[in-house]
């Protein structure tokens, strides 16, 4: 087993997933089994309860586990499924230890950061790094682990600790080191600086970790002196400094990697067992994906009507899930972030021009997207743009609270139950159409939901979704959500023009509704976005 751990300098957020998600595709090209580690070195045991705002969205995996949305990029980029414990964070660890702490397993001895946290953030990444990651069940031959935050951070010296001792333990040919670090361009003299980088490099060696590459994130192109000068400062190779900078889109990263002679280096570096020459079919469809993308002429406009607008990352997902679908269908993809606050009645009173502005951008849109969330803030401005999308014949597609405000707002339009509302939003209301599910136990928040993947199964030939699901009679959709359609109701929905196409396995809980009087007017409880691929979008 090869292990790459993928570290950060200068600041966060400069695209260490990206990053790593690159190498594995490339190494992924050359035939090898790739699987990734993403360490977040927060206390919290897992990304569930996080607000989209602080840290942008929970990405769901397979087996229910609420991840970092890095993950999500592994998965997207190498075609993967990962498992919960391929996300380490600092509480899992500690939870661990004192878990077989309280056992006794330490046989009364004082249980320490050195050597007891250390050893298990050691045997946490052997362990995970033999799990299998797809169809095929193969033993992965190369594990990619990111490393959150930046080399600094008083919460991820534990985990540099465990991986200077992991580096002896598994021996120098199975481990190596990449630093991607920031090197800033000011505007006042518009050249390169490395100092950044020097320092960072600096306080990685003095916490015992040699980087055998850096990666170079940069606004734009760095010169050839610049790299011989970092070369040069960090104690490493010219070719061993990599630069990448900004590009029109992420499929171009691991091409540019490519370019820059990466396969050679590790190869060299980890004894790879390369073919050669080199399969290149999986790299071709990369270059295809990237040039396509960058020569797309028309333009798609999607309206995304949600709460947590302001921070994209919040609908990660969505958005990819939303490109990979343009792309498939030969159009530039335009989104516009429409805050539902914003369509509300009271705006109008309070902000006339905020709610006519996001009206403005709703009617010229060519489709409306309502994603998943939680809390009542927003509500009845989705149910507003979904009201508009049901009656002027405008494509709709509702995912988990959007299929909830889409059975809402039939209620009370189409039914004329005017008090009909979801229990999570007014526990008072006389028409419950949503209500809380029998799988969440009250007073624990965390990992209280339906999580994870699920079957559904379609209860009629003539649904649109069905036919975009090349007519199978059951599909598997990841999950997350603790409410769901009141079954009670069901049969006067149904009544009144909505059909309920899909449901699950019991018949009791309903996955997809379609409305068949409209061209696409369609909702669906699960998150279709979490599985969908560059190369395989979903339907």
């Amino acid at each position: 087993m090869k292990y790459i751990l993928v570290t950060g300098g200068v600041i966060s957020g400069i695209g260490k997933g990206v990053i790593a998600s690159s190498v594995g595709t490339i190494l992924k090209s050359c035939g090898l089994q790739v699987t990734s580690i993403k360490i977040d070195p927060y206390i919290n045991i897992d990304a569930g309860t996080f607000s989209p705002y602080e840290h942008g969205e929970v990405y769901v995996l397979d087996d229910g586990g609420e991840v970092d949305l890095d993950l999500g990029n592994y998965e997207r980029f190498l075609d993967i499924t990962l498992h919960r414990d391929n996300n380490i964070t600092t509480g899992k660890i500690y939870q661990h230890v004192i878990n077989k702490e309280r056992k006794g397993d330490y046989l009364g001895k004082t249980v320490q950061v050195v050597p007891h946290i250390t050893d298990a953030i050691q045997e946490w990444v052997q362990k995970v790094a033999l799990v299998p990651v797809n169809d095929t069940n193969q033993t992965p031959e190369v594990c990619i682990i990111e490393l959150g935050g930046t080399i600094g951070d008083i919460e991820g010296m534990p985990f540099v600790e465990a991986f200077r001792q992991f580096q002896f333990r598994v021996k120098r040919e199975n481990f190596c080191c990449v630093h991607v670090s920031l090197v800033p361009q000011p505007k006042s003299t518009g050249e390169h600086k490395t100092k950044p980088t020097q320092a960072s490099v600096r306080e990685l060696r003095g916490l015992g970790l040699s980087p055998d590459l850096i990666v170079c994130r940069s606004e734009n192109e760095i010169t050839k002196a610049v790299k011989d000068k970092i070369s040069n400062f960090c104690h490493v190779e010219p070719r061993q400094v990599l630069c990448m900078h900004d590009v029109p889109s992420i499929y171009h990263v691991p091409i540019f990697m490519e370019e820059q002679g990466i396969v050679e280096l590790f190869a060299e570096r980890l004894h790879l067992q390369v073919p050669t020459p080199r399969p290149r079919r999986l790299m071709y469809k990369w270059r295809d994906l990237a040039l396509k993308a960058e020569r797309l002429i028309r333009e798609v406009t999607i309206a995304l009507v949600g709460k947590y607008i302001k921070l994209q990352d919040a609908y990660s997902s969505v958005i990819k899930a939303l490109q990979h679908a343009a792309l498939a269908c030969n159009h530039k993809l335009k989104i516009m972030y429409i805050d539902a606050e914003e369509l509300e009645p009271a705006m109008k009173a309070e902000h006339p021009v905020k709610f006519h502005a996001a009206w403005q951008n709703l009617c010229v849109a060519d489709g409306i997207i309502v994603p998943g969330g939680f809390g009542s803030r927003g509500a009845e401005g989705k149910i507003a743009a979904i009201e508009w999308a049901r009656k002027t014949k405008k494509p709709f597609l509702g995912v988990c609270l959007g299929l909830q405000c889409a059975v809402i707002e039939f209620s009370r339009n189409v039914l004329g139950w005017k008090d009909a509302d979801s229990a999570e939003i007014n526990p008072q209301t006389s028409y419950p159409v949503i209500i809380e599910m029998p799988e969440h136990n009250v007073g624990q928040m965390g990992g209280t939901m339906r999580l994870g993947k699920r079957e559904t199964i379609f209860n009629t030939q003539d649904s649109v979704l069905r036919k975009l699901y090349q007519n199978v009679d059951t599909i598997e959709e990841r999950h997350r959500h603790r409410y769901e359609v009141n079954p009670v109701y069901v049969p006067e929905l149904e009544k009144a023009g909505l059909k309920f196409v899909g449901k699950d396995t019991t018949g009791k809980r309903m996955e997809v509704i379609e409305f068949p009087d409209h061209p696409y007017f369609v909702g669906v409880q699960f998150h279709p976005e979490y599985i969908s691929r560059p190369l395989k979008p979903s339907p």
